[in-house]
């Protein structure tokens, strides 16, 4: 017996209200924005929050506490060194890390079935780090994350630990993983576009014909 999620209709088209209104005032990573299309475009899906996976420049009080840290560069794409360098230049007290953080999707599902089916795409794809986020019968929320992550110390206080051709080096490795998780993204977006076709001929099949 699968679990049935409760208001599954209305709660889509009330994110999709948000999604509309995140899309116009650009608030959206632009290149995720066409796997979104095609997930929503599934009855038994809907997205909630998405993040195409970023490079960040980030001042913290002390590691961990997210409250009171300071972007000080922030990409959604490969990043040039000039570019960290740039945002490095602002750091001025804290500790200083260099970040890297993979895509990460929220999906409600319409039934545990759907939810579990997403769930086995994803990770078949190299999404490690997915999992089914919440079961009720509010709402099935599947979480998808790749495992692409970077945690470096830069420096601390104004004080830089690192010189120009290390951050060569680990931004070299930032951008291979950039290229890697965008590349699963594109992948995703391929399988949920076969997902859609395999349902909508499912659905033809189960419909009456009348001669």
């Amino acid at each position: 017996m699968f679990l049935y999620t409760k208001n599954f209709d209305e709660q889509k088209e009330k994110a999709m209200e948000g999604l509309r209104k995140a899309l116009a005032e650009d608030k959206v990573d632009r290149d995720i924005i066409p796997l979104l299309e095609k997930i929503n475009s599934l009855p038994c899906y809907f997205t909630t929050s998405s993040c195409s996976g970023r490079i960040s420049v980030m001042e913290m009080p002390h590691f961990g506490d997210k409250l009171n840290s300071v972007w000080l560069g922030k990409w959604h794409r490969e990043v040039a060194p000039e570019e960290v360098v740039e945002a490095v230049r602002r750091h001025s007290s804290g500790q200083l890390w260099f970040l890297v953080r993979s895509p990460i999707l929220h999906v409600a599902a319409r039934t545990l079935e759907d939810a579990v089916e997403l769930l086995n795409l994803a990770i078949g794809l190299g999404f490690k780090y997915s999992n089914i986020k919440s079961v009720s019968h509010r709402k099935l929320l599947v979480e998808i994350r790749s495992t692409e992550r970077m945690d470096v110390p830069l420096g601390e206080n104004g004080e830089l630990w690192v010189d120009g051709s290390y951050m060569e080096r680990i931004v070299s490795l930032a951008n291979a993983q950039v290229r890697r998780f965008k590349g699963k993204l594109k992948r995703l977006e391929g399988e949920i576009e076969k997902l859609r076709v395999r349902r909508s001929k499912r659905r033809w099949k189960s419909t009456p014909k009348f001669f």
